[in-house]
């Protein structure tokens, strides 16, 4: 993806910009995500996702690792 990647604090239901970007990094699969497309994100974790999928997977593994 051209751009740099954006630095983002991940709120309830937005996002606020720290980095100015293009895109951010999906903490899951690793795959650029453009903030236009941003939807899933972590406010605890302060980590996107690039689909709901990605998001389940790192709610699972995140289980796993308090367990």
């Amino acid at each position: 993806m051209r751009g740099g990647e954006a630095e983002l604090r991940y709120l309830d239901g937005d996002f606020e910009v720290l980095k100015p970007g293009t895109h951010v990094v999906c903490a899951v699969t690793g795959q650029a995500i453009a903030l236009e497309d941003l939807r899933y994100w972590s406010v605890a974790r302060q980590e996107a996702y690039v689909n709901a999928v990605a998001s389940l997977q790192a709610e699972d593994a995140g289980q796993t690792k308090d367990a």
